[in-house]
């Protein structure tokens, strides 16, 4: 588990709607067991608490410049937040990811609970936080391999500043982001507060894991988190 700052993941109104050794470009190769799923190791929670909490964090060394709990949005950088309404489909062009979502809960040992590990196409959101371009940080977590092949979020290590992505929702709307950032941090000293901070704009944070794989805790050292804004 993350031993970040003790803060709580932002909630939302209910919604009305094992890898082996890394190849030659870093990502595990197909097969070998499945670790304890990094981002339920992730996504520490203590007891949720009701509308967005404030505050953030500076730790680790950005690529590009910090864009969560800005002050104020900016109408010529950010779209305007929308309705609320469940995500249905994440669409990153750049890396070949057109995978649906499922929503993603905490359980009783008070961490988030994963996807269902057998499926290597399909995204998880937190649901009891802000949806995808609602007002508010979202968070989507994706496998990075699983039992039997490299997962949905294998390439994410490849998204840069000004790349694009979309989802797709129940409303018929899309929401498109473009990419502000992609930071990797060490599972013991994860930035808790800058990642899951409020935001006054639309904002999303994808999540997997990075870093080696530590056969005796069957887990991955880092995650890889990407920060992205509503366009």
């Amino acid at each position: 588990m993350a031993a970040g700052p003790a803060t709580q993941i932002p909630e939302a109104p209910a919604d009305p709607d094992g890898p082996g050794d890394r190849d030659a470009a870093g990502r595990p190769p197909s097969g070998g067991r499945l670790p304890v799923w990094c981002i339920a190791a992730l996504l520490v929670a203590v007891a949720l608490i009701g509308g967005h909490p404030g505050g953030s964090d500076t730790t680790g060394t950005t690529r590009a410049e910090s864009t969560d709990a800005l002050p104020s949005a900016d109408p010529r950088r950010t779209g305007e937040a929308l309705p609320r309404s469940t995500p249905i489909r994440l669409l990153i062009p750049k890396i070949s990811v057109d995978a649906p979502f499922t929503a993603l809960t905490i359980g009783s040992t008070g961490q988030l609970e994963p996807p269902p590990a057998g499926n290597t196409n399909l995204v998880g959101w937190y649901s009891k936080g802000a949806a995808p371009g609602e007002a508010g940080t979202s968070i989507i977590a994706g496998h990075v391999d699983t039992v039997t092949s490299a997962a949905v979020f294998a390439r994410l290590d490849e998204l840069e500043r000004g790349d694009r992505f979309t989802v797709d929702r129940a409303d018929g709307t899309e929401a498109d982001f473009v990419v502000d950032d992609a930071e990797t941090f060490a599972k013991d000293d994860f930035p808790s507060d800058r990642v899951y901070a409020d935001t006054r704009r639309p904002e999303v944070r994808l999540i997997t894991c990075a870093g080696d794989y530590d056969h005796d805790v069957r887990d991955y050292t880092e995650n890889l988190v990407v920060f992205a804004h509503l366009v």
